[in-house]
């Protein structure tokens, strides 16, 4: 005798990256002044750096299959395919002080960073 059994409903995936609300205000600042053709922004974990890995945040035009996407009141935040492994459980926040501006990641997979803080290691 076969039994039918009804599918489970699909679960949503948790994001791969939590933005903070200072981090999609930023992404909706960038997209707002972005170029004609970008159709969101690509965080990346390029090697570079003393201890291997760096964050990079850049202009995108094209989606690519792999990306994880994270969908943000201001613009779609795209995480290149190969890096998602890096990333998983961050958080990415946007701080600015007197000194200096950019995207801040808390990063659990990270085993250790360069003295700079520019580049880490998994």
């Amino acid at each position: 005798m076969i039994e039918v059994t009804k599918a489970r409903p699909a679960r949503e995936r948790p994001a791969a990256v939590l933005l903070t609300e200072r981090a999609q205000a930023r992404i909706g600042a960038l997209m707002a002044t972005a170029p004609d053709s970008a159709i969101g922004v690509r965080l990346s974990t390029p090697r570079r750096g003393c201890s291997g890995l760096a964050y990079s945040v850049d202009y995108i035009t094209d989606a690519i299959a792999m990306d994880e996407r994270i969908v943000t009141p201001g613009g779609t935040l795209f995480i290149d395919g190969a890096s998602v492994l890096y990333l998983i459980g961050s958080t990415m926040d946007w701080v600015e002080d007197d000194f200096q501006a950019g995207f801040v990641f808390a990063n659990p997979n990270a085993k250790g960073s360069c003295g700079c803080g520019e580049s880490f290691t998994v």
